[in-house]
């Protein structure tokens, strides 16, 4: 039987892809840097420090440390969470059966701490979750596996017991190499992608999860 369902959050319970877009091209910009659509695109799936590095190596900048401009995009994209900030379609509907089934529920996120926070208490959904991590507590963010097989350790349960929710290709990623089921729910645009194609289970939105998928996990691994 499955014991824990596990979420990501940017692009999945919250519409904040385009939060982190708008505050590194201020940010960066703000250094002489032109963040394009290309170089988004690239530090997508980064960690706020691993964007920060990034652009370090490309153009570096002086009289300001790294670390500074870092907080400056997490505070930027925070702002912009407090003022814009929605919940995605199902999302509460979602969390709501899994409560009501039984099952542990954990968070598993690239973001830091202070924006799982803020984005939880935005939605009205922190109460939903029986662990949540940032990626800032494991020595590698996604794609690497280190944050699912930690929280399942957290959770107390075996990864091959679990199934994750991801709308990007390195979460996809991150969760099949630590052994659980993944169903995937990418960005309009992105969904006939291939690189979506190793998943489990390929969904439009969170409204269109069927109880009946949530048995076929189960009966694989009865």
């Amino acid at each position: 039987m499955i014991e824990a369902v596990l979420f990501d959050m940017d692009g999945l319970l919250i519409d904040s892809e385009p939060f982190w877009k708008t505050a590194e091209k201020e940010v960066f910009g703000s250094l002489g840097i032109e963040v394009t659509e290309y170089h988004s695109t690239i530090t997508s799936n980064m960690t706020t420090r691993e964007v920060t590095d990034y652009w370090f190596s490309l153009k570096p900048w002086k009289n300001i440390g790294l670390a500074e401009i870092e907080q400056q995009v997490i505070d930027r994209v925070g702002e912009l969470i407090d003022l814009q900030g929605q919940i995605m379609p199902g999302v509460e509907k979602t969390l709501a059966y899994f409560k009501a089934a039984g099952y542990k529920i954990g968070l598993a996120t690239n973001s830091p701490d202070m924006l799982i926070f803020k984005v939880l208490k935005k939605l009205n959904i922190e109460w939903y979750f029986d662990a949540i991590l940032s990626a800032e507590f494991v020595d590698k963010g996604k794609p690497s596996p280190d944050i699912y097989i930690k929280i399942a350790s957290i959770l107390l349960v075996n990864p091959s017991r679990c199934v994750v929710f991801e709308d990007s290709s390195s979460g996809l990623t991150a969760a099949k190499a630590a052994g659980m089921f993944v169903v995937v729910v990418p960005e309009n645009t992105q969904y006939h992608h291939t690189k979506f194609d190793f998943a489990d289970l390929k969904i439009n939105s969170l409204l269109d999860l069927q109880e009946e998928h949530i048995q076929h996990f189960n009966n694989l691994i009865e």
